[in-house]
Parts: structure tokens; sequence; C-alpha cells
């Protein structure tokens, strides 16, 4: 497989400026994921590398990008409107560089979450809507660790376009028995758990019952699931 790199820049929005991209192209796609990165690390730390190459091998290309504190050299987190505008843009680049592609919304965690607020603010805009075909979370942050709640899950009934989750085990930022009943309610929803795996995806190689490479079980069950979202 010929995997392609191409580092661009677009303008996350008027107040912060411009932030860079990093498209990970393959021969013959069948979706691309626009793909935000966790609240610690930028577009290129290891995991999210990890990450895109694992979906790469599995026909999706990737446009990871930088939310614009990450990209000023980290630090507090950009407020919502500030993420919004960034996912929004994020969107119309990748619209550009080949618009037939199905596009999902996709993110490690803080990334899957704003991602998420993305989704719910234009679930009734047909306009913007129709163009994101699905969320993909990769360790969706439902909680600070080790303090349970579900206040960051009150938004994600208003999203109206199918939504998997990837989360581990041993995840302390989600905790199963509050994710869990959370993603049954949701009206196209659906959980894949990660054996013995936490917040980013390391596993517990005494414990774990499969033998799978983690980045290969994510890629190959995201690729089922964009599978069965883009059947007629």
């Amino acid at each position: 497989m010929t995997i392609a790199l191409q580092y661009l820049a677009f303008i996350a929005s008027l107040e912060k400026g411009e932030v860079s991209a990093l498209h990970q192209a393959i021969e013959r796609p069948v979706a691309r994921f626009v793909f935000g990165h966790g609240a610690g690390a930028n577009m290129q730390h290891t995991h999210m590398q990890h990450l895109a190459d694992a979906l790469s091998h599995n026909n999706i290309d990737t446009l990871r990008y930088n939310f614009p504190y990450m990209q000023a050299g980290g630090g507090r987190t950009d407020n919502l409107p500030v993420c919004l505008a960034t996912i929004g843009n994020a969107l119309k680049l990748a619209e550009t560089l080949s618009p037939e592609l199905p596009t999902f919304l996709c993110g490690h965690s803080f990334g899957g979450r704003m991602s998420s607020h993305y989704a719910a603010a234009v679930a009734c805009d047909a306009a913007v809507g129709k163009h994101i075909a699905g969320l993909v979370y990769f360790s969706f942050p439902l909680h600070p660790s080790k303090k349970p709640d579900v206040i960051r899950a009150a938004h994600l009934g208003d999203i109206l376009i199918p939504q998997l989750f990837i989360s581990g085990t041993r995840d302390t930022l989600a905790n199963l028995d509050l994710l869990e009943p959370i993603i049954e309610a949701l009206p196209a929803a659906s959980l894949h758990k990660i054996d013995t795996a936490d917040h980013g995806l390391k596993i517990l190689k005494r414990t774990r019952v499969s033998t799978e490479d983690v980045y290969s079980e994510a890629g190959r069950v995201v690729a089922t699931w964009v599978k069965d979202q883009l059947a007629p």
C-alpha cells in the first residue's frame, strides 16, 4: 500500500489564525476522517500516527489538524466556539481535497468530544450536516479521570448522524457503567470495548485475551462500521 503525506495549513478562526493539518492519503480510499487530537498532544503524536496508520491500512484517508492552542505550543484548551470554527474549517479543507469521498468526523479524547459538539450544533443545518456521514470516537472522555459523571454526554442525543465509540475497558475517563447505558439510549450509536486498554489504548499484555494488535483491532472495527454506514 502506498501512503502519501501532505502537510497543509488553514485558518482555524478569524480570532486565532492559521493552524497546521496533515493529509494522510492512500490510493483508493473508501472514506476520509477529519481527525482531531487529544487535549495534551498534537496531531503528530505517536498515538495519533498509529491510529491514522491503522485507518490507512483499512482504506480510510485521514486529515489530522491542530487546534489553535496546540499550534501555539499547548496549554489551556481553546473555548468551544474556537473549536467549532476549527472543525468546520477543517471539514471545508477536506472537501477541497476530493469532494466525492464520504467524510466522517473523528477524534481522540478531546478531539472527539469537540467533534461531538460540532455534530450536535449542525444537526439542524441540512446544508452542513448532510456532508458528514458519521462520527467516530477513540476514547471519548466522558468525565475527568476517576471522577465519574455524565454531564459531558448531555448533548449526544442531539446528534443525528451515526456514532461509534471505541473505548478501553481500563479507561479512567470513561466509566463503562456510565458510558454503556448512554450509548444504548442513543438512536444510531454503538460501542466497541477494547479489552484491558486504557485511555491511550495501552493494554495489559499478560491479562489481555486477544492477541490482535490494539491498533489493528481498532482499525478493523472502524472499517467494518464505516462499510455498514456506506452500504446502500
